[in-house]
C-alpha cells in the first residue's frame, strides 16, 4: 500500500469512527445535548479534527441520514428483477422489516429523530438522492400493481403512504420495545406475523 493510499484509508476510517460515535451519542443523549466537543471526546480526538471532516453537527446528521437510505436503497435494488409487482411489493416489505430489525440505531436516526430532516430540508435533490429513490421505487411498484388489476379505486400516493406508514409503525413499535408492553403472544415475532396478515389484506384490495 502506498503512502497516499494509506493516508486515504486512515481518513476514511476516522470519518467512519466520527459518524459511528455521533450516531450512538445522538441516540443516547439526544441531538440537542450532543455537541461536536462531546463527539470528539468520545473518540479521544480534538474538536478541530472533527471539524476537518464536518462543518457542524447538522452535517454529521445529514451524512448519517443519507448513509442509512443508501443502505436501504441498495437492498431494494436486488428486487428490481422481480417481474410480478405484487410479489415485489411484498418482498420490499419483508426486506424493509429485516433492515429495521438488523439496524435499529440507524433506523431510529432515519425515521424517528426530527433533526436530520431539518438538515435535509436544506439539501438539494442530489444529496437526498437515495431517500428519494427508496420512496420512488415503492410508489412505482404500487403503480404497477394498479396497472395489473390490484388496488382498484385507490389513490396511488395515499396508498403508497399508507403501506409505508403501516410497516414503519410496526418496526418502530418493536424497536422502542412497545410491543412487549401489551403482552401479546410471540411478541418477538409479532412484526413479521403482522406483516403476513397485512399481505392477506393487500391481496384482497
Amino acid at each position: 500500500m502506498t503512502t497516499a493510499n494509506r493516508k486515504l484509508k486512515e481518513k476514511e476510517e476516522l470519518k467512519a469512527l466520527i459518524l459511528d460515535s455521533a450516531k450512538k451519542l445522538f441516540l443516547i443523549k439526544g441531538v440537542e445535548q450532543t455537541t461536536i466537543r462531546s463527539i470528539a471526546q468520545h473518540i479521544d480526538y480534538s474538536v478541530g479534527t472533527v471539524y476537518v471532516y464536518f462543518k457542524d453537527k447538522n452535517a454529521i446528521l445529514n451524512e448519517l441520514h443519507i448513509q442509512g437510505f443508501a443502505q436501504l436503497s441498495i437492498q431494494f435494488e436486488v428486487l428490481r428483477h422481480v417481474a410480478n409487482p405484487m410479489e415485489r411489493l411484498i418482498a420490499m416489505g419483508r426486506l424493509y422489516i429485516e433492515f429495521a430489525m438488523a439496524n435499529p440505531e440507524m433506523y431510529e436516526l432515519m425515521f424517528t429523530l426530527k433533526a436530520p430532516m431539518e438538515a435535509l430540508n436544506e439539501a438539494d435533490d442530489e444529496e437526498w438522492k437515495q431517500g428519494i429513490n427508496a420512496f420512488t421505487f415503492l410508489k412505482a411498484t404500487v403503480l404497477e400493481c394498479i396497472s395489473t388489476g390490484h388496488f382498484k379505486g385507490h389513490q396511488p400516493d395515499a396508498l403508497t403512504f399508507m403501506i409505508w406508514s403501516l410497516v414503519h409503525g410496526m418496526c418502530s413499535l418493536h424497536i422502542s420495545n412497545r410491543i412487549t408492553g401489551v403482552r401479546l403472544d410471540n411478541a418477538a415475532g409479532m412484526v413479521p406475523a403482522g406483516f403476513e396478515e397485512f399481505i392477506l389484506i393487500l391481496k384482497k384490495l
